[in-house]
């Protein structure tokens, strides 16, 4: 059974939008377009390539397979390289044309054709993709979550949990590491079941 990892660029107040540039998503007036750009050192580009490694497919929404698909089958580099290689699978309520090669269009039962994504592949990578990201967080269909979360607060913006959750449990799964710049590389595993509670004053008396 593959595994399909969420990986996400928010600032410290859960803003996800438009990391890469300033025309990537301006909805709603979005003045921060490219924010992650200043706050990007050589530790993130290693963190970025090394969750990459073993890389054989990407799920992405619309708006992000767009932007990917005019950027990089024009590049060089290993991220290219990878992305213009693996199969790229799409979740759109529309019918696109989709013209950068290994491109496929799911079905309009999304959810049933990203359980079958499992069967084929044993690490699927949804990047940004927002949109997609909240039918992922509301169905329990993920396995790991990849968050680089930056020293900056936007106020206004997409959110990474923008429409709630399912209460959930997840797992640090390795070190909390800050780059030079202040980013903080948060990885983590889904759980089994649902957040526990107690009382506190058991705990600070016990």
């Amino acid at each position: 059974m593959g595994l399909i990892h969420i990986d996400l660029f928010t600032s410290l107040d859960g803003v996800a939008q438009a990391p890469g540039g300033p025309e990537e998503d301006t909805d709603d007036s979005f003045a921060f377009g490219g924010w992650q750009a200043p706050l990007i050192d050589d530790v993130v580009g290693g963190q970025i390539a090394e969750g990459m490694e073993g890389m054989d497919a990407l799920l992405l929404g619309r708006r992000t397979y767009d932007i990917f698909a005019s950027y990089w089958p024009h590049q060089s580099g290993f991220i290219a390289e990878l992305f213009n290689r693996i199969p790229k699978y799409v979740a759109s309520r529309l019918d696109p044309d989709l013209e950068w090669a290994g491109s496929t269009l799911l079905g309009p039962d999304v959810v049933t054709a990203i359980r079958e994504l499992r069967g084929r592949h044993e690490n699927v990578h949804v990047i940004g993709s927002l949109d997609l990201v909240q039918t992922l967080f509301s169905e329990k269909l993920f396995d790991r979550l990849n968050l680089w979360v930056y020293p900056i607060l936007l106020g206004r913006g997409k959110k990474v949990f923008a429409d709630g959750v399912v209460p959930s449990n997840l797992r640090l799964i390795e070190p909390v590491i800050a780059s030079p710049k202040g980013a903080v590389m948060q990885r983590y595993e889904l759980l089994e079941g649902t957040p526990r509670t107690g009382d506190m004053t058991e705990v600070v008396e016990g």
